[in-house]
């Protein structure tokens, strides 16, 4: 086989992948600069590239200057700054010439030949190639030019690369790529353009997407987000689609033996971009089946593979990258396509950051995924068409139902932007982010739902899930920068209860998380009773029978969807604070919360009082629900064994007495997670008067205790904590409350183990933050929106001299 070097084909005009870099970015531009970096440096981490060369710069002007497209450029121009001529008509008029302009003949005469050459190399005669864009300014690090330029697909034949190539120069000119210039500050004959020439890989049968190497909501630097649909990835890119979203853990891809993805969400993939079949269109959409649809594009081992291809290619670069894969449905090998510097977290400090909260949420009208971290509020403005985009009031709340490079002139003057399709990796959702305009993107119908004018709020600072609600809603904003922030003796741990939210908090400085809820996942994610997905035959009700099916169709058995989505929640929960330890609560439901559940009420009697009734431990070895402990079991077992998080700590809540804590550690060891075993802890959650009375006895069966003070207060005080009659007498600060948190911190110390405590009272009460400091407390664990006040009141307990009572 030729090499490019022995045929003599780099030259003034084309420079072949493999012996192009980074340093070519004047040359060939920052796309096809990378590609050769990729192909020539990361080979050895078993990254694969598609085969192919690029013009170059010098070509680009060369074909300028042969046609005397400068001064078409320059007057073009002149006249719609002039205002002599709309953005359009300038930009159609420069497009024009470039489309009826001739190459000069050395320089089709290359094209021609490296063609010629990369077909032999793939041994077909007419290869198909796609044909790319790739300016001299385009991603670099303070700009994406995501889509600014034109990309071809199967392309074949000598005559179509070339008219390819005419396509890509002439989209130099198109109005948004004008438009982004000129925000950026780029001058227009500045700009370059390089034009890739690359074998297509067969992902029209296959598969495609993006992915970035930073999470791209919260800047979480330890995460890798990939998106993934069947066919071409422009649909991704442009948002076209809802894709599926996977998020694995980078620092524990070293091991071999571990599998560490934290998230896997299917998409609707309603629709896929494939080659067409005769006719003069290149690609053409089409519906995907309804398997497609229900089934997961990647398996793990693929998802890996990226994630570790991702890893390999940031740390070449030195920053984070955003990348575009493709899987060729013919051979199941995958490729990366593309590589480019990711231009949004990675220019934000890692210290400061913003955090917006709702003082009262309101009537939810959307929901979809959330861009961006803030708020924003303003009147709908429905833009259903592009033509339509010079009818956008500045200001508004954009809702469209998706966007791509045309839309970015009214994109920047929005205050907001909602979008029926596209997922976070969409075009929408890429420059919303550079740009700093809040947006839900893929909420379905939002074009439909929202009503033009009408004032709303948006919110993208409640987690994954964004939310445009009715009306304009009361928020504050605090900005803070953690690295001004105190350290304490104290350990001051967070609350956390959702997945999707954890990785906004990862910036504070927190040792660990002191309680993860597991019933959140439980009721928002998974949504069916436990039991009734260990026996669905006894789920007699139709319509929630059918509900539990289509919820669990892509899993081997019903058990399974929940052990998944269990154990993928509670690694998302433990991914922002690894190594520190995480406290994950077994189970605490009562049973009229239970009931509530799909399928809940066949598994479920009626309780007087719930809250001291089946509850907790009581449950764990029941006959009427071990076996849905079981499955909870399963899903620890998973985080910490297959997953890797063995920073994950199991707490056991509401254990009234020494025997059922030996019964439960008894169940939990006879399902493979015993105490000591490959590093686990198991805690106990301090919140029965009986666990202070024989603190000492418990402390033995336990490594930790956390103090569970709403419980306590209500079992200690005789106070229903749900009671408004007699919510002036619940207070964690009573004497006979503090007592008893005060024995049971001595009792901890004296045997060795830790103890803590979960809850607000010390972010409401300063002087108990500082009666607990005052008694040796390990730890405090708080909710993430309380946790910056509370800090320097904990601090200053800390160095207030000792003194007695309250």
């Amino acid at each position: 086989m030729y090499s490019a070097r022995e045929a003599s084909l780099n030259s003034a005009h084309v420079l072949w992948f493999e012996d192009s870099g980074i340093q070519d970015i004047p040359s060939v531009g920052g796309k096809n600069a990378s590609l050769g970096e990729l192909t020539r440096s990361l080979r050895s981490a078993g990254v694969k590239v598609p085969d192919g060369f690029a013009t170059t710069a010098d070509a680009y002007r060369q074909f300028l200057s042969a046609n005397a497209l400068e001064s078409v450029i320059s007057l073009s121009l002149d006249d719609y700054h002039s205002g002599r001529s709309s953005l359009r008509q300038a930009g159609s008029a420069i497009r024009e010439s470039f489309l009826s302009a001739e190459f000069p003949a050395d320089f089709a005469r290359s094209v021609q030949e490296s063609y010629s050459m990369l077909c032999q190399r793939a041994g077909q005669d007419q290869l198909a190639v796609a044909v790319r864009s790739s300016a001299t300014a385009e991603d670099l690090p303070d700009a994406s030019f995501a889509g600014q330029q034109e990309t071809y697909l199967n392309i074949s034949g000598e005559r179509g690369v070339l008219q390819a190539c005419r396509q890509c120069y002439a989209s130099l000119f198109t109005d948004r790529a004008i438009s982004y210039r000129e925000i950026k500050g780029f001058g227009h004959l500045d700009v370059a353009l390089s034009v890739g020439v690359q074998r297509m890989v067969r992902s029209d049968v296959g598969a495609s997407g993006v992915m970035f190497s930073i999470d791209t909501e919260s800047g979480f630097p330890r995460s890798v987000l990939i998106s993934a649909a069947w066919g071409l990835g422009e649909t991704v890119v442009q948002g076209t689609i809802n894709p599926d979203k996977y998020q694995v853990f980078k620092p524990l891809l070293g091991d071999p033996t571990l599998v560490p993805v934290i998230q896997r969400e299917v998409g609707a993939k309603e629709r896929k971009m494939v080659y067409s079949q005769g006719g003069t269109a290149r690609t053409q959409m089409m519906d995907t089946s309804d398997q497609e649809r229900r089934s997961l594009v990647l398996t793990d081992p693929e998802v890996l593979k990226l994630a570790r291809w991702a890893v390999a290619v940031e740390e070449h670069y030195g920053r984070p990258m955003d990348m575009e894969w493709a899987k060729d449905g013919v051979t199941g090998e995958l490729f990366m396509v593309q590589a480019r510097p990711e231009t949004v977290q990675a220019q934000l400090s890692a210290s400061t950051f913003r955090m917006h909260h709702l003082r009262h949420p309101g009537r939810i009208l959307a929901t979809g995924a959330a861009v961006g971290e803030s708020i924003t509020q303003g009147p709908v403005c429905v833009i259903r068409d592009a033509g339509d985009i010079e009818s956008f009031v500045e200001g508004s709340i954009l809702v469209t139902q998706m966007t791509d490079p045309d839309w970015v002139p009214v994109m920047k003057r929005a205050a907001g932007i909602v979008t029926d399709h596209g997922g976070p990796t969409s075009h929408a959702a890429i420059v919303s982010r550079e740009l700093g305009v809040p947006a839900v993107v893929g909420t379905g119908n939002a074009t439909g739902l929202l009503k033009p004018g009408a004032q709303v709020t948006v919110s993208c600072a409640e987690g994954e899930q964004g939310r445009v609600y009715e009306g304009k809603l009361e928020f504050d904003v605090e900005e803070v920068d953690v690295g001004t922030l105190p350290s304490t003796r104290t350990d001051v741990m967070i609350n956390v209860a959702s997945p999707s939210a954890a990785f906004r908090w990862w910036r504070l400085p927190a040792a660990g998380v002191g309680l993860a809820r597991m019933e959140f996942i439980i009721n928002n994610l998974i949504r069916v009773h436990p039991m009734a997905l260990v026996h669905p035959e006894r789920v007699t009700d139709a319509a929630e029978a059918r509900s539990i099916r289509e919820l669990t169709v892509n899993y081997e058995s019903p058990e399974e969807y929940f052990v998944s989505v269990l154990a993928t929640g509670i690694a998302k929960i433990a991914a922002p604070f690894h190594p520190k330890p995480v406290v994950v609560r077994l189970s605490d439901f009562k049973s009229n919360e239970y009931a509530h559940l799909m399928g809940g009420k066949f598994f479920e009697h009626p309780e007087e009082n719930p809250m001291l009734g089946f509850r907790g431990a009581a449950r764990y070895y029941s006959k009427e629900y071990k076996e849905g402990f079981e499955l909870e079991l399963r899903a620890l077992k998973r985080v910490r064994e297959v997953i890797g998080f063995t920073n994950v700590i199991v707490m056991v809540p509401f254990c009234r007495t020494v025997h059922e804590a030996e019964t439960v550690l008894a169940v939990m060891a006879a399902h493979g997670l015993v105490r000591g075993n490959n590093g686990l802890k198991i805690y106990m959650m301090c919140e029965v008067p009986s666990n202070v009375v024989l603190a000492e006895q418990f402390a033995r069966r336990f490594d930790g205790f956390s103090i569970g003070s709403n419980d306590l207060t209500q079992l200690v005080l005789g106070v229903d904590r749900d009671s408004e009659q007699l919510a002036g007498l619940f207070d964690e600060r009573d004497p006979a409350v503090t007592t008893m948190i005060s024995q049971v911190i001595t009792e901890a110390h004296a045997a060795g183990i830790k103890i803590g405590l979960c809850g607000q009272g010390p972010s409401n009460h300063p002087d108990f933050a500082g009666f607990l400091v005052r008694e040796g407390i390990d730890s405090i664990s708080l909710n993430p929106d309380t946790f910056l006040r509370t800090l320097p009141m904990i601090l200053s307990a800390e160095q207030r001299p000792a003194q007695a009572g309250r």
